[in-house]
């Protein structure tokens, strides 16, 4: 019953601690999942002291397949310690595939959900997460994942 306590405690603490979220964050997403590799310039614009907009321009490619995306994803950020948060949101990619010499526009929605860290005596943040889409359109569609490491300057 202690430990039931705790967790409870703990994740009312996190709900109501909210994260330093810089106004402007501009930088890179390097990312790899299932499908293919890549890499994004990404802004991210803070709305409030616990969420923000993220805008990504996503440059997707394998051996078979490249993409060119647009995503949007809208953040709720938590306070673990520090200047270490994570967060959570839904999202939505508008992309232009080609897979096997066939060109399609796609449409995706999803989520994403990170980990960063925010230096306190530098404008760095450096982040670690997952975004799940759901493809709905071409011949590349259905759920696809993967991870990303990114790196922005804050302002």
């Amino acid at each position: 019953m202690k430990k039931m306590l705790f967790i409870v405690a703990l994740i009312s603490l996190s709900a109501v601690a909210g994260a330093q979220i810089s106004s402007n964050a501009l930088g890179a997403r390097l990312y790899g999942g299932d499908s293919f590799s890549g890499a994004e310039l990404s802004y991210q614009k803070g709305l409030n002291d616990r969420n923000r907009l993220e805008l990504d321009a996503s440059f997707g490619f394998s051996s078979e397949f490249t993409r060119v995306a647009l995503v949007g994803i809208y953040h709720w950020d938590w306070n673990i310690a520090g200047g270490f948060n994570w967060y959570v949101g839904p999202g939505a990619s508008v992309a232009y595939d080609n897979f096997n010499e066939n060109s399609y526009v796609n449409i995706g929605l999803g989520g994403q959900i990170g980990i960063e860290y925010k230096f306190k005596d530098l404008p760095i943040l450096i982040s670690l997460d997952s975004r799940p889409m759901w493809d709905f359109l071409g011949d590349v569609n259905g759920l696809g994942w993967g991870a990303a490491l990114g790196i922005r300057f804050t302002w």
